[in-house]
């Protein structure tokens, strides 16, 4: 599985949105776009994401640039999995 369809997986679980989840993409914009994504949900995600990939996520290291899109969150977690 790509990984940008194992974020999708993991936002659309963390959101619970449903049917919505199948319409994100790489151009996704989540912040501001996705009312349920709120500091909480950022959080939960991250944590998601950590137990999905096996990575730490220290919190210097995400920002709001980092959840821009589908596209850029993916990017991160590419970039992570390289380390």
């Amino acid at each position: 599985m790509a990984t940008i369809d194992e974020v999708r997986t993991i936002l659309g679980e963390v959101l619970q949105l449903g049917n919505r989840t199948a319409t994100l993409d790489e151009q996704t914009p989540l912040l501001g776009n996705l009312p349920e994504l709120d500091s909480m949900a950022v959080a939960t995600v991250v944590a998601g994401l950590e137990d999905r990939f096996g990575f730490y996520v220290e919190d210097d290291e995400f920002s709001a640039e980092v959840f821009r899109t589908m596209g850029t969150l993916a990017d991160f977690v590419d970039r992570k999995l390289a380390e």
